[in-house]
């Protein structure tokens, strides 16, 4: 409100004037500002400038008189205005002169940030051992140092959350009070030498559980276990988030959505895996783009989608969506240096399209490194690896990626993964067996298929391969050992006759 006006904002604009109000004592910084509104997200200068100016904007400032919200040159920005919270807000403050209203000050209840946002608390001892606090207090530690690194999610830091230790609280007045939509909560329990951490996530808007879970492990080594736990716990979680942010998204208005509802709704698309939701998901992905033109996930999955439709033969026009892929897949690396999404999906898609194996196996290794939890990270490096001719480390990271989430969307990609990296190690049953379970998860996938009618092939059941091969033509009748670099990437020619071979056995043609 502005007297007696209502002014519209953007939600990023209004968390950047609710941000330089809260830290109206100092000058905050531009990168500070990157961290708080963007989630690190590096963005341009014009686009920051084009937020400030809006804000000012709406609380009657201009960048020439510069009376509220005053650019410090080279240091960053700060809200001079005098600020006092009230009960009725009449007017806008002014400098020297305060909001008019009560002198009562409540406690502040804080926006909820636009991206998922989440409070872990202190784990409830529930052992008889008095020693297990600090076992409970350090996975505590650990899950909110691994969740503050993925970069689409906002953390409560760990000194804020721990103020609730020791006290029975009510986590819809936690939400309110962090400015959070989820809470993760849970309880420690140590028998003889083995520990149990049970624990549920909670939308805090509501009071309702998301999901709950249990862990085990043994003690006899307890940072090893530790380091378990956190994984197990991490890697749980983040489906469950993005789940639970996928249908808030489709409850809302079409007309009140935002760039990232819209990726959202292209990931529901995109998970399903079929030509046509990878039709629909396009536009959402290009929609989500053109709202933040500085999303670097949102390239990332668009020249993803474009990887999808080459591999599974659905491109109406090659050359031209494989250079837009590559285009967008360079832009999603180029703003997401630091965002481990947009590496990962960027990485692989401009590895896919032709560009450097190396180089692009290198910007996955550093998404790792930026978030040691990311799933696709693990399982499209363990692609690239097969690429590069090292199967026995491409199955060690889909096994890694299973372990991470082994309800995920994404296992069927998994596991097809797996399969063609048993193959090419020469264990055709194991590689017939885990594509066969690709297939039933995501009967559309090319790949897969191809996979179980080679694998079978080379292991001499004939009658196995020639009636998968029928199927595999029952989904792209176009299909040929000619193209066959078309549905994967196989540096060493040795791997690439190796899958020929297998299905010219199994009757494809030439």
């Amino acid at each position: 409100m502005r007297g007696s006006d209502t002014i519209a904002l953007g939600p990023r604009v209004f968390d950047l004037l609710l941000y330089l109000v809260q830290h109206s004592e100092r000058v905050v910084s531009k990168q500070e500002l990157l961290h708080a509104i963007w989630g690190g997200r590096i963005v341009s200068e014009s686009t920051m400038t084009s937020h400030v100016n809006a804000v000012r904007n709406a609380i009657g400032d201009s960048g020439s008189e510069q009376r509220l919200v005053r650019t410090v040159a080279r240091k960053g920005f700060r809200f001079v205005a005098e600020v006092r919270i009230s009960d009725q807000l009449d007017r806008i403050a002014t400098p020297g002169q305060g909001l008019s209203g009560s002198n009562t000050q409540p406690a502040p209840v804080l926006i909820i940030p636009e991206r998922p946002s989440i409070a872990v608390l202190p784990f409830l001892n529930l052992s008889a051992d008095p020693e297990q606090e600090y076992f409970a207090d350090g996975v505590v530690e650990d899950i909110t140092a691994a969740l503050s690194r993925i970069g689409w999610l906002f953390v409560i830091a760990r000194n804020s959350s721990f103020t609730y230790k020791g006290r029975a609280v009510d986590v819809k007045q936690v939400g309110r009070e962090l400015g959070v939509r989820y809470v993760r909560e849970g309880s420690v329990r140590k028998a003889v030498d083995r520990v149990r951490i049970t624990g549920q996530l909670v939308d805090a808007t509501t009071g309702l559980n998301v999901w709950a879970e249990r862990f085990e492990g043994s003690l006899n080594d307890v940072f090893q276990v530790q380091d378990e736990i956190v994984a197990s716990v991490v890697g749980a979680i983040i489906p469950q988030l993005e789940r639970a942010e996928i249908e808030r998204a489709q409850r809302k208005p079409t007309e009140s959505l935002d760039a990232y509802d819209y990726y959202l709704r292209g990931m529901t698309k995109f998970h399903q895996g079929t030509r046509e939701a990878i039709d629909q998901a396009l536009p959402l992905f290009h929609k989500a783009i053109e709202l933040d033109p500085d999303y670097a996930v949102g390239y990332g999955m668009v020249a993803w989608c474009h990887v999808w439709r080459k591999i599974n033969g659905w491109m109406t026009d090659r050359a031209q969506e494989t250079a837009q892929g590559a285009r967008l897949a360079r832009r999603a690396i180029e703003l997401g240096r630091n965002d481990a999404v947009a590496l990962t999906r960027g990485g692989h898609a401009l590895g896919h399209f032709g560009g450097d194996l190396d180089g692009c196996i290198a910007m996955l290794d550093r998404a790792l490194v930026l978030n040691p939890n990311l799933l696709a990270a693990w399982y499209l490096s363990g692609f690239q690896r097969i690429a590069r001719g090292e199967p026995n480390d491409a199955i060690e990271r889909f096994a890694k990626g299973t372990r991470l989430s082994p309800l995920d969307p994404e296992l069927p990609r998994m596991q097809t993964g797996m399969a063609l990296a048993h193959m090419l190690a020469g264990s055709y049953d194991l590689a017939s067996l885990w594509a066969g379970r690709a297939l039933r998860e995501l009967p559309s996938f090319v790949l897969a298929a191809g996979i179980v009618a080679a694998s079978e092939a080379l292991a001499g059941r004939m009658n196995e391969a020639e009636r998968a091969i029928r199927d595999l033509r029952k989904l792209d009748p176009s299909r040929r050992i000619s193209n066959l670099s078309d549905w994967v990437q196989l540096r060493r020619p040795e791997d690439l006759d190796l899958f020929a071979d297998g299905l010219r056995r199994s009757g494809l043609p030439e």
